[in-house]
């Protein structure tokens, strides 16, 4: 019983974030809703976003963000290749490391 409940959120929340990444042009309010419905769902279920649902919430502020619309995405410059990205809401940078 516990599993099959546990595949379904899962199931929701990534059904949620893909949605909530498609409609951030269109209407902003209802992406920012999905995103925050998914992740009531795993936190109701105690479990954990995987890694391509984590990366569209800010880590600082938790908001919503979406590349080229409420954040900026930049490529590092020095040795170690990385990809800088800047929350428009809160204004935290924070850095992504690429696998070389």
């Amino acid at each position: 019983m516990k599993e099959s409940l546990r595949k379904i959120a899962i199931e929701r929340m990534q059904i949620l974030i893909n949605n909530a990444v498609a409609n951030s042009k269109l209407n902003p309010e209802l992406s920012e809703r999905q995103a925050n419905l998914a992740r009531k769902i795993s936190t109701r279920h105690k479990i954990r976003m995987p890694y391509f649902m984590k990366m569209v919430f800010c880590k600082k502020c938790k908001s919503f963000i979406c590349p080229g619309l409420n954040s900026t995405i930049r490529m590092g410059r020095s040795q170690t290749k990385s990809i800088r990205i800047t929350c428009h809401f809160c204004g935290h940078t924070y850095r992504k490391l690429l696998a070389q």
